[in-house]
Protein backbone atom coordinates (compact mmCIF):
# COMPACT_ATOMS: atom_id res chain seq x y z
CA UNK A 1 0.00 0.00 0.00
CA UNK A 2 1.19 3.56 -0.64
CA UNK A 3 2.09 5.88 2.22
CA UNK A 4 -1.12 7.31 3.73
CA UNK A 5 -2.02 10.78 2.55
CA UNK A 6 -4.38 12.57 4.89
CA UNK A 7 -4.58 15.88 6.70
CA UNK A 8 -6.44 17.01 9.79
CA UNK A 9 -8.43 20.23 9.37
CA UNK A 10 -8.15 22.67 12.25
CA UNK A 11 -11.05 24.78 13.45
CA UNK A 12 -13.80 23.20 11.33
CA UNK A 13 -15.67 21.89 14.37
CA UNK A 14 -14.88 20.93 17.95
CA UNK A 15 -14.54 17.36 16.64
CA UNK A 16 -11.76 15.88 14.49
CA UNK A 17 -12.12 16.45 10.74
CA UNK A 18 -9.76 15.07 8.11
CA UNK A 19 -9.44 14.82 4.36
CA UNK A 20 -7.99 11.68 2.81
CA UNK A 21 -6.61 11.38 -0.72
CA UNK A 22 -5.91 8.33 -2.89
CA UNK A 23 -5.65 7.20 -6.48
CA UNK A 24 -8.58 4.77 -6.15
CA UNK A 25 -11.47 3.91 -3.84
CA UNK A 26 -9.69 0.93 -2.24
CA UNK A 27 -6.85 3.22 -1.24
CA UNK A 28 -9.19 5.99 -0.13
CA UNK A 29 -11.09 3.73 2.27
CA UNK A 30 -7.79 2.32 3.60
CA UNK A 31 -6.30 5.78 4.15
CA UNK A 32 -9.49 7.03 5.83
CA UNK A 33 -9.32 4.02 8.17
CA UNK A 34 -5.67 4.87 8.93
CA UNK A 35 -6.64 8.47 9.71
CA UNK A 36 -9.47 7.30 11.99
CA UNK A 37 -7.23 4.86 13.85
CA UNK A 38 -4.51 7.52 14.07
CA UNK A 39 -6.99 9.85 15.79
CA UNK A 40 -7.44 7.13 18.45
CA UNK A 41 -3.85 6.06 19.12
CA UNK A 42 -0.56 7.94 19.01
CA UNK A 43 1.35 5.37 16.95
CA UNK A 44 -0.29 3.05 14.46
CA UNK A 45 2.87 0.93 14.54
CA UNK A 46 2.10 0.07 18.18
CA UNK A 47 -0.95 -1.97 17.06
CA UNK A 48 -0.02 -5.64 16.59
CA UNK A 49 -2.20 -7.54 14.07
CA UNK A 50 -3.18 -10.38 16.42
CA UNK A 51 -6.99 -10.29 16.00
CA UNK A 52 -8.86 -10.31 12.67
CA UNK A 53 -12.41 -9.11 12.01
CA UNK A 54 -13.79 -9.57 8.48
CA UNK A 55 -15.96 -6.78 7.10
CA UNK A 56 -18.59 -6.84 4.36
CA UNK A 57 -20.77 -3.73 4.22
CA UNK A 58 -23.10 -2.20 1.64
CA UNK A 59 -24.69 1.21 1.13
CA UNK A 60 -26.50 3.10 -1.59
CA UNK A 61 -23.95 5.97 -1.60
CA UNK A 62 -20.15 5.96 -1.39
CA UNK A 63 -20.04 8.51 1.43
CA UNK A 64 -22.45 6.43 3.52
CA UNK A 65 -20.39 3.32 2.78
CA UNK A 66 -17.27 5.07 4.05
CA UNK A 67 -19.14 6.16 7.16
CA UNK A 68 -20.34 2.66 8.08
CA UNK A 69 -16.89 1.25 7.28
CA UNK A 70 -15.16 3.67 9.66
CA UNK A 71 -17.89 3.06 12.25
CA UNK A 72 -16.65 -0.55 12.39
CA UNK A 73 -13.37 0.71 13.88
CA UNK A 74 -15.30 2.68 16.50
CA UNK A 75 -17.66 -0.22 17.25
CA UNK A 76 -14.87 -2.72 17.96
CA UNK A 77 -12.99 -0.18 20.08
CA UNK A 78 -16.07 0.34 22.23
CA UNK A 79 -17.44 -3.23 22.24
CA UNK A 80 -14.22 -5.21 22.77
CA UNK A 81 -11.55 -2.55 23.41
CA UNK A 82 -9.87 -3.41 20.10
CA UNK A 83 -7.64 -1.05 18.17
CA UNK A 84 -7.92 -2.11 14.53
CA UNK A 85 -6.41 -1.19 11.19
CA UNK A 86 -7.84 -2.06 7.77
CA UNK A 87 -6.15 -4.46 5.36
CA UNK A 88 -7.17 -5.98 2.03
CA UNK A 89 -9.72 -3.24 1.35
CA UNK A 90 -11.84 -3.73 -1.79
CA UNK A 91 -14.62 -1.35 -2.83
CA UNK A 92 -17.00 -2.37 -5.61
CA UNK A 93 -20.15 -0.94 -7.18
CA UNK A 94 -22.96 -2.93 -8.76
CA UNK A 95 -26.50 -1.97 -9.76
CA UNK A 96 -26.52 1.25 -7.73
CA UNK A 97 -25.17 -0.45 -4.59
CA UNK A 98 -21.67 -0.05 -3.24
CA UNK A 99 -19.87 -2.56 -1.06
CA UNK A 100 -16.63 -2.74 0.86
CA UNK A 101 -14.86 -5.94 1.82
CA UNK A 102 -11.91 -5.73 4.16
CA UNK A 103 -10.20 -7.32 7.06
CA UNK A 104 -9.66 -5.32 10.23
CA UNK A 105 -6.58 -6.44 12.17
CA UNK A 106 -5.31 -5.31 15.54
CA UNK A 107 -5.34 -6.04 19.23
CA UNK A 108 -6.89 -5.18 22.58
CA UNK A 109 -5.98 -1.81 24.01
CA UNK A 110 -2.89 -2.08 26.22
CA UNK A 111 -2.27 1.18 28.12
CA UNK A 112 1.39 0.21 28.61
CA UNK A 113 1.95 0.13 24.82
CA UNK A 114 -0.80 2.27 23.30
CA UNK A 115 -0.75 6.01 23.85
CA UNK A 116 -4.44 6.80 23.43
CA UNK A 117 -5.37 10.09 21.82
CA UNK A 118 -9.01 11.06 21.15
CA UNK A 119 -11.88 8.82 22.23
CA UNK A 120 -13.71 8.64 18.92
CA UNK A 121 -17.40 8.10 19.63
CA UNK A 122 -18.82 8.15 16.09
CA UNK A 123 -18.37 9.08 12.45
CA UNK A 124 -20.73 11.95 11.66
CA UNK A 125 -22.66 13.02 8.58
CA UNK A 126 -21.41 16.60 9.06
CA UNK A 127 -19.50 17.53 5.93
CA UNK A 128 -19.10 13.87 4.92
CA UNK A 129 -17.92 13.67 1.29
CA UNK A 130 -16.40 11.19 -1.12
CA UNK A 131 -15.49 12.81 -4.44
CA UNK A 132 -13.58 12.02 -7.58
CA UNK A 133 -10.81 14.59 -8.19
CA UNK A 134 -8.44 15.28 -11.08
CA UNK A 135 -5.82 13.17 -9.25
CA UNK A 136 -8.06 10.35 -7.97
CA UNK A 137 -10.36 10.47 -4.94
CA UNK A 138 -10.88 12.63 -1.85
CA UNK A 139 -12.92 12.03 1.29
CA UNK A 140 -13.77 14.42 4.10
CA UNK A 141 -14.78 12.88 7.41
CA UNK A 142 -15.66 14.34 10.81
CA UNK A 143 -15.19 12.17 13.89
CA UNK A 144 -17.21 12.87 17.04
CA UNK A 145 -14.74 12.86 19.94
Amino acid sequence: MPAPRFEYIEGVTADVTFRAYADDLDGLFWIAAEATASAMVGSLDSIAPTVAKPVLLTASELDLLLMVFLEELVFWKDAEQLLLRATEVRVASRDGEHEVRAELRGERIDPTRHRLEADVKAVTLAGLRVERTDDGWMAQVTLDV
